[in-house]
């Protein structure tokens, strides 16, 4: 049993407002493997106020600073990668192997990329007369999803702390464990008190408390169109600037003289990879009608291939690498 009952706040971990629980179950069983906090308002509060506490002394932090910060805690996300890897394949399901590359190698991959980014990014641009200046936005509320936690996390924490923002993060309550070892991560480098606090908990009390803060300055949310509609409404009362990755229904369009094998078989591995649990999915496949029962055909020998089991069992190491390559593909688009 993993279990977490602290919320990372301002540095410190901090004993949260109530006493109620929340039991994160293992994909691969259906059993519960923790149980983590259910932050209320009071906890956001601590939370935004840690946050907006340090903005103005991190915001004018140097980039090179900021960049050594990042350096630090892809380092340590990196010395607990197999920590990671086995979290977050119980927490999502995936394959450990797979998980091992994409749910923990993306992030520490991108914690680093930042690093290197922000040190080149122009924050002050000439234009004519005129000059550029690209400022942090203030204090950003993240709210990320459960299929690629730590993954999506680093996309929005990673980003707002290089651009010298301060965050208040609430990972989803479905794969919360891979957050917690990030605040740790972060406190082993040295990220200063207040830069980025975490607090777990549900979407309609955690989450909403966040949205309408009016310390918080920005919302960066992934996930569901439903979700993503009640957080533009309730932003919308402050006015806060709200970034929006929802659901959607992608397609692989294979062409007539595409290579039809290849094609329905990198199709059905876009669907299935991570057992669908991926935003950008192939779930739909539109092939020209002359070949439509070829296409079935196919598709329906490569799904039979795909084995439902324990994620921490093993799974033959070129399929994992074939699965990890498209899954590493998709990830750049993104």
């Amino acid at each position: 049993m993993l279990v977490r009952d602290k919320f990372y706040i301002g540095g410190q971990w901090v004993a949260p407002s109530g006493a109620q629980t929340i039991d994160v179950h293992n994909a691969g069983s259906g059993e519960v493997m923790g149980r983590i906090p259910a932050g209320t308002e009071k906890d956001i509060d601590a939370a935004v106020a840690a946050a907006r506490g340090a903005l103005e002394s991190w915001s004018q932090t140097t980039t090179e600073k900021r960049a050594e910060f990042l350096e630090k805690i892809s380092a340590a996300l990196k010395a607990r990668a197999d920590e990671l890897a086995r979290t977050i394949a119980q927490e999502v399901g995936m394959p450990l192997k797979m998980a091992s590359r994409i749910q923990a190698g993306l992030p520490i991959a991108n914690f680093a990329n930042y690093a290197k980014l922000v040190k080149e990014f122009p924050f002050e641009t000439r234009v004519g007369n005129s000059l550029v200046v690209r400022e942090p936005v203030g204090v950003v509320g993240a709210i990320t999803p459960w299929n690629y936690p730590l993954h999506q996390i680093t996309l929005k924490v990673a980003p707002a702390l290089a651009a010298g923002c301060t965050v208040v993060l609430k990972p989803s309550e479905v794969a919360p464990f891979n957050a917690f070892i990030l605040a740790e991560a972060a406190q082993s480098a040295g990220l200063p008190s207040g830069v980025l606090n975490i607090v777990t908990g549900y979407g309609t009390a955690a989450g909403e408390a966040l949205v309408k803060h009016p310390g918080v300055d920005m919302i960066s949310f992934t996930g569901s169109t439903r979700a993503g509609k009640r957080i533009s409404e309730l932003a919308a009362q402050s006015v806060k600037r709200v970034a929006l990755e929802l659901g959607g229904k992608s397609a692989s369009v294979i062409l007539d003289d595409a290579d039809l094998a290849v094609a329905v078989k990198g199709t059905v591995n876009g669907c299935y990879l991570n057992s669908g649990q991926t935003c950008t999915a192939l779930t739909r496949m539109l092939v020209p009608q002359s070949r439509y029962d070829e296409a079935a055909k196919i598709a329906a020998e490569v799904a039979a291939g795909f084995t439902v089991g324990d994620p921490l069992g093993e799974v033959h190491p070129a399929r994992a690498a074939e699965l990890a390559g498209s899954a590493r593909a998709r990830a750049r688009l993104h």
